[in-house]
């Protein structure tokens, strides 16, 4: 079974360093209609990155996931053909208006936007011909094992990176607050804005909170738990982030996922090549704003970012020593002018400075005001770990070639291999001169053979097979023919790749699960209705976008249960959210489903 690391570039280049830093596949935007507005792409960009991708075996898909209206539909359609030139994956899709459209057999991943966990979804979405559904981020393992169970399908999960506290695709607070849709990649992130909570008499019961923000995923201590349980694609979020992050979490994953692999004879790599880096991974030096692994091992309270929506870094110590200068740590550090430093103060808030002198074990600040004898300490700006990511190759990929060279009766024959089985060879004439000293002519054969720095290749190992005594050759001939075959076996690689073919089926009359859809299924174009109609739906809502409805947000996130107040009374209800602009908004929970949902203030 091959194993997946997926990982999100944000343009041409965050792809390359993706794919260098040990990715087995990209997902990437087109230059519209990828829910991230600003993480558009050229289809220029995105064919060169999938020429790279190849060469290494990985794959490149491309994100249109956003909800579509009708007069967008010829232009999704023109991309769609351009795409298939382009030879890119997969497509990556919330609207199923775009199955109706013609994808040039190209196969289709059914986004997170469609809010995937119902069993009898996932089936329909099987049969139809998607060839992978991307799970909610919300599941349990054991909810997952069942899902597999139950299936054939790929299965896509998360596992690290920023969480919408919402459901995906059925969160509707920034079009509702700005006419910004999150299904239309417009969000606004009112989630990470401060609330206060009431209840029914008034009473504040948490004051100017971020109560709707959640701490950052981090699944890498269940890695082999998603696999057991039929995960084949491990996600990394983060088409926004910039080049220091992606290789960072990209290149920690590719470590832990290959750890699993050496021990594991079931599975395999999906793409090849050798990392080579500069840095050793580390999460907690780039962005986050701590760590949850949710609800992967069922529900737990600590989900919540509550005081702050930055990111708070690596935790370095706690204060031991203070002045009105400079502080002291209860732990040894390698902390170094410029780093950034905050923590959080008495009240909750989070606070930072920068380090200006440093003088043994005293730390002197910018500004030390709020620092207290045993406040936690953390590095949230790593000067020399940032400085790492703007050297030139600070990380690199390549693949190990081995070659054997051999007298033939007009010169030499000259094959190379790789572990991934490709394979050429040439023969090529050489006037024929044998070498007075036999060292010095192996070992200028092989320096020569080793002189791969400007391509994707590196030496591995070299056989030299001469009938009596090693030929003279000279260097510009040796060079001339590393160039020659090297070549080659490039565009070997790169012929050999192929991309695979959709299943889809246009003319399955399969019934859907559902007679009547809500406005949660984002139904938002005529193509999308016919779809579903086509499969037995018989009423269908129009998208909020389009008419909007009352509940603006579900969650499995639930205030009552972080309060402590999930199966016991004593609250006074209903409670109610207030934002900064004094916007209420009435809190409802959903106790069998486990969820808490979000709707406009009915007064």
């Amino acid at each position: 079974m091959k194993i997946e690391l997926l990982s999100p570039a944000k343009n041409l280049e965050s792809g390359i360093i993706a794919i260098n830093s040990g990715a087995d596949a990209i997902y990437i935007g087109a230059y519209k209609f990828g829910a991230r507005i600003n993480a558009g792409n050229s289809l220029n960009d995105i064919k060169e990155l999938a020429l790279y991708a190849h060469k290494f075996g990985a794959k490149v898909y491309v994100v249109l996931n956003t909800i579509l209206y009708d007069d967008e539909l010829d232009e999704v359609q023109n991309i769609i053909d351009e795409l298939k030139e382009i030879k890119v994956d997969a497509l990556i899709i919330q609207d199923v208006g775009i199955l109706e459209l013609n994808l040039h057999d190209i196969p289709v991943i059914a986004s997170t936007q469609m809010d995937n966990f119902d069993i009898d979804k996932i089936k329909f979405l099987e049969k139809i011909g998607f060839k992978r559904v991307i799970l909610r981020r919300e599941l349990s393992l054991k909810q997952i094992e069942e899902i597999k169970k139950n299936t054939n399908i790929e299965l896509e999960a998360f596992i690290h990176g920023a969480l919408c506290v919402s459901l995906s695709g059925r969160c509707y607070l920034s079009q509702y607050l700005g006419s910004k849709s999150g299904n239309r990649g417009e969000c606004m992130q009112p989630c990470r804005l401060p609330y206060s909570l009431i209840d029914s008499a008034g009473k504040i019961l948490i004051k100017d909170k971020y109560l709707l923000s959640l701490k950052d995923f981090n699944l890498s201590n269940h890695l082999e738990d998603l696999i057991n349980a039929g995960i084949t694609s491990f996600k990394i979020e983060g088409r926004l982030k910039d080049i220091d992050y992606v290789s960072n979490v990209t290149y920690y994953y590719r470590r832990k996922i290959d750890e699993i692999l050496k021990r594991r004879k079931d599975l395999e790599r999906s793409s090849f090549g050798d990392i080579f880096s500069k840095f050793e991974g580390d999460l907690e030096r780039t962005f986050n704003r701590s760590f949850t692994d949710y609800f992967i091992k069922e529900r737990q309270k600590d989900i919540l970012a509550i005081n702050s929506p930055k990111s708070i870094g690596k935790f370095i110590g706690k204060i031991k020593t203070r002045t009105k200068d400079y502080f002291t740590l209860d732990r040894k550090h390698d902390l170094s002018l410029g780093d950034g430093l905050c923590f959080f103060n008495e009240n909750g808030d989070l606070k930072g400075s920068n380090v200006i002198k440093i003088d043994k074990d005293k730390v002197f600040l910018n500004d030390v005001y709020g620092f207290s004898i045993g406040d936690e300490v953390y590095i949230n700006f790593d000067i020399k770990f940032d400085r790492v990511f703007k050297q030139k190759d600070f990380i690199q990929r390549k693949i190990g070639l081995s070659f054997a060279l051999k007298e033939v009766q007009n010169g030499i024959y000259v094959s190379i291999k790789d572990d991934a089985k490709h394979e050429v060879s040439e023969e090529f004439k050489v006037e024929k001169e044998y070498a007075k000293d036999k060292g010095l002519a192996i070992k200028n054969i092989e320096n020569q053979f080793s002189k791969l720095g400007n391509t994707i290749f590196y030496l591995k190992n070299i056989k030299i097979d001469f009938y009596n005594r090693p030929l003279f050759i000279r260097l510009s001939i040796l060079n001339k023919i590393r160039r020659d075959i090297v070549k080659r076996f490039e565009d070997k690689i790169i012929q050999d790749y192929e991309n695979e073919k959709s299943a889809l089926d246009k003319n399955n009359r399969g019934e859907f699960y559902l007679k009547k859809l809500s406005y949660e299924f984002n139904v938002s174009n005529k193509l999308a209705e016919s779809f579903y109609k086509k499969h037995g739906v018989l009423e269908i809502e129009p998208a909020f976008e389009i008419k909007e409805g009352d509940k603006l947000m579900t969650t499995k996130h639930c205030l009552k249960y972080y309060l402590g107040f999930c199966k016991k009374q004593g609250l006074k209800e209903p409670l109610y959210l207030i934002n900064e602009r004094g916007q209420k908004f009435l809190l409802e929970f959903n106790c069998k489903e486990c969820q808490m949902e979000i709707y406009k203030n009915p007064s």
